[in-house]
């Protein structure tokens, strides 16, 4: 019991982990006095080289562009700059511009071992845009390689679990996918992975040949069964025609006639000598 209480204790009492932030919060921390002494050193020689300056100090940001600015190595502001006409500070300021338009790119060729034992190359193309310039600045180092580089990785693990006929018949399945995952792992890159296309499936000729083969086959299975099916269908109308013809004697002189008639219709030079069938009948009868 007392190991027990002890154990209770501890866990009530032990501080809980938190969740380390994203970024780096604009908004906290000063830039020290050594900071504040560079700046207005920096103001003071823009305002006394003000002719020239400006062209140094006065940035445009176009519409689909965000600035995010550096201040002695911090993000100033909390959020990026932009569009229109923005004011830095020399020598004491920088900034990276970074584009907010959609950007797709090309996944290389991967040749993947699919579930089933079957070496496969398959290519695709990724449409993703930047959401948080600052996250995209801070978090990592080359946002678009290692989208890139991360869209390749999941493309060959998640197909590495699929199967041959999956992947040729759940195409748009498996990219919406890929594209949940790497929207998860990008987040917080401040990127938004918008669509993912699977844009071609190559196969071996020998595997090429095979399937050829094997839907060929198939087809003639199903051809030889249609073409049963109609024989016993027919079977069976021919039977049911003979047992009313037999019924009536008069109906087999009438499909008698109406034979003569399309056999006459035809030019040909076919000539037919017709015979009553109740003449017929008496002969068979004797």
């Amino acid at each position: 019991m007392d190991k027990e209480n002890m154990e209770s204790q501890f866990q009530t009492h032990s501080p809980k982990r938190e969740s380390k932030p994203e970024l780096v919060d604009a908004g906290k921390g000063g830039i020290g006095v050594c900071g504040w002494i560079l700046l207005i050193l920096s103001a003071l020689f823009a305002a006394i080289t003000f002719p020239l300056s400006i062209w140094f100090c006065v940035k445009i940001i176009k519409e689909y562009e965000r600035a995010v600015v550096f201040r002695l190595g911090r993000i100033i502001s909390g959020k990026a700059k932009g569009p229109g006409l923005m004011f830095i500070l020399p020598c004491t300021d920088t900034f990276i511009k970074v584009d907010l338009r959609t950007i797709s790119f090309a996944i290389p060729p991967q040749e993947i071992l699919t579930k089933d034992s079957v070496t496969t190359t398959v290519d695709g193309v990724v449409y993703y845009k930047i959401e948080s310039a600052i996250k995209s600045v801070a978090n990592v180092n080359n946002v678009h390689l290692a989208t890139a580089q991360l869209a390749q990785t999941t493309l060959r693990n998640i197909l590495g679990t699929q199967t041959l006929s999956s992947i040729l018949s759940n195409r748009e399945e498996i990219a919406h996918n890929i594209q949940s995952i790497l929207d998860n792992a990008t987040h917080q890159w401040g990127v938004k992975v918008e669509r993912v296309e699977m844009r071609d499936v190559r196969l071996p000729v020998q595997m090429q040949r095979a399937m050829a083969a094997e839907a060929e086959a198939v087809r003639e299975a199903r051809a030889k069964i249609v073409a049963a099916e109609g024989e016993m269908n027919a079977s069976r109308a021919l039977k049911e025609a003979s047992i009313v013809l037999c019924e009536s004697p008069a109906a087999l002189q009438l499909r008698y006639l109406q034979t003569l008639n399309t056999i006459a219709a035809e030019n040909n030079s076919t000539i037919v000598f017709p015979l009553p069938i109740d003449l017929l009948q008496g002969i068979i009868k004797k």
